[in-house]
């Protein structure tokens, strides 16, 4: 961000409504932006490399972990173990996001760094069900406990970080970055898994290999704590926290979060939970299904999964980037509509035991995800206003991925199991993407506009003349007086 672009250099002065001139217009720094939006994706893909292979290993783990004469019994007590680490999320969200808002994004981002790091590294660690009995599952929750509140604080921080970095025109292409390096992490995960399935023997894999990704953690979380350290702050926090130097009594606590941004909550709610409930049955428990449920190949369905994960990543920044000239509210809606369509058909695909058939029913739900992955950074973080927005983001973000998207490779297998019925993904599928619908109807179209109390961003000084002189006059949305 050029130095000196806000004509004041504090949050108080968009307290209420008001023409802007030239001065008041935020000019980003296109270099000082690719540097966050890489950092930030980087570090995103360090951690769910991190937090994704356990998913992708699941199997394995289980038998290592979770020793039962029926595979569907051990798999289920290790995405149990898998879930729990979600039910933590939230008190990860509701610590870092506070310190988010009152200390800064960027050391926030780096800390969480930090705690996944060392919770996966510890996993690599564990001895077997073998070797201790007992205690080696409680210390896998253990770990699992702190990758989850670790990631408690990251989304939300990360998606803050790129949005406030980002110019009004172009959030959703900035913000599709973030999911980009989710899903480069996911794939690293999925391919180092597939790589030691198709390489070692199984009684090698069990006794020493699957150790192997959990112990790469450590040099991955240098490489994104190094990355993320070399940041400096949002423009949007570095005007908020020198206003509210002043006036510490009037930090915004929880009751006037929930007081002021209790629609804004539940609709986050809602956003967050077809988001997620669609990528973690796609990414995290079709593999798994495939292999339980289905007798299919271990490793083949992995390949298959990586292979979607691949054509996913320009799919989701073509999504970004479409996002910001149609909007976000069409790419959500119709993202929600084709897992309406499409659920059915693409689990019957998934069924056929054939392997074109298969994959064209990944993709195609692949393809319906990435309009979520797209636009999601870019449209929830402009649910609330910068004083507030990490931790009402973080709250929000991690309930709804604790009670509905997390849990749903574990009540899957437990509902495929209980009743034989193989089409059961689908229909909950379908039941996210209803949800996903109302909600979205409720949200205005963000695209294009400022972030809620901020003066509007753009890439240079003539964008700003072309905004002022624009027949659409420029007013900031102003913040309540609880928040500022």
């Amino acid at each position: 961000m050029k130095r000196g672009s806000l004509s004041h250099p504090h949050f108080g002065w968009f307290k209420h409504p008001k023409q802007l001139n030239q001065n008041d217009i935020t000019v980003v720094d296109s270099d000082m932006l690719k540097r966050a939006v890489g950092a930030a994706a980087l570090g995103n893909a360090m951690e769910w490399f991190d937090f994704g292979v356990y998913g992708y290993i699941a199997v394995t783990l289980g038998k290592v972990f979770f020793p039962a004469a029926d595979k569907s019994v051990s798999l289920i007590a290790t995405l149990a173990t898998f879930s729990i680490a979600f039910l933590i999320r939230p008190i990860g969200g509701a610590i870092f996001g506070p310190l988010g808002d009152r200390y800064g994004r960027q050391k926030v981002l780096a800390a969480t760094m930090i705690a996944m790091s060392l919770g996966t590294f510890a996993i690599g660690l564990i001895p077997s069900y073998a070797s201790i009995g007992i205690w080696a599952p409680i210390l896998l929750l253990l770990a699992r406990l702190v990758q989850g509140f670790s990631t408690g604080g990251e989304y939300g921080g990360a998606a803050t970080f790129i949005a406030e970095y980002s110019t009004d025109r172009r959030r959703g292409l900035m913000g599709s970055w973030l999911e980009f390096g989710t899903l480069a992490g996911y794939v690293a995960g999925a391919g180092v898994v597939t790589l030691l399935q198709v390489s070692m023997t199984e009684e090698a894999l069990l006794s020493w290999g699957w150790r192997i990704p959990f112990l790469v953690a450590a040099p991955l979380g240098l490489l994104g704590l190094y990355a993320r350290t070399r940041l400096e702050e949002t423009p949007s926090f570095q005007a908020y926290a020198a206003e509210a130097e002043k006036r510490e009594h009037d930090r915004p606590g929880w009751r006037s979060l929930f007081s002021v941004h209790w629609r804004q909550l539940l609709k986050c709610v809602g956003l967050v939970l077809v988001f997620n409930v669609t990528d973690y049955m796609l990414l995290a428990y079709v593999p798994s299904y495939m292999t339980v449920s289905l007798g299919y190949k271990e490793s083949k369905g992995l390949i298959l999964i990586i292979v979607v994960m691949i054509l996913m990543m320009p799919f989701n920044v073509l999504g970004g980037f479409l996002s910001d000239r149609i909007g976000r509210r069409p790419m959500i809606l119709g993202a929600s509509a084709a897992l309406l369509v499409l659920a059915i058909p693409c689990f019957h695909l998934i069924q056929s035991h054939s392997d074109g058939r298969i994959f064209l029913g990944l993709l195609l739900l692949g393809v319906a995800l990435a309009g979520f992955t797209s636009s999601m950074p870019s449209t929830l973080p402009a649910l609330f206003y910068t004083p507030i927005r990490y931790t009402a983001l973080s709250v929000a973000f991690n309930l709804s991925v604790s009670l509905f998207g997390g849990t749903t490779p574990l009540v899957m297998a437990w509902l495929v199991k209980k009743t034989a019925y193989l089409d059961m993904p689908a229909w909950y599928l379908m039941g996210a993407a209803a949800i996903g619908i109302l909600t979205m109807m409720t949200v205005r179209e963000t695209a294009g506009m400022p972030l809620r109390g901020s003066p509007p961003a753009v890439a240079s000084s003539e964008e700003a003349e072309d905004l002022l002189q624009s027949d659409t006059a420029v007013t900031v949305d102003p913040v309540p007086p609880r928040l500022v």
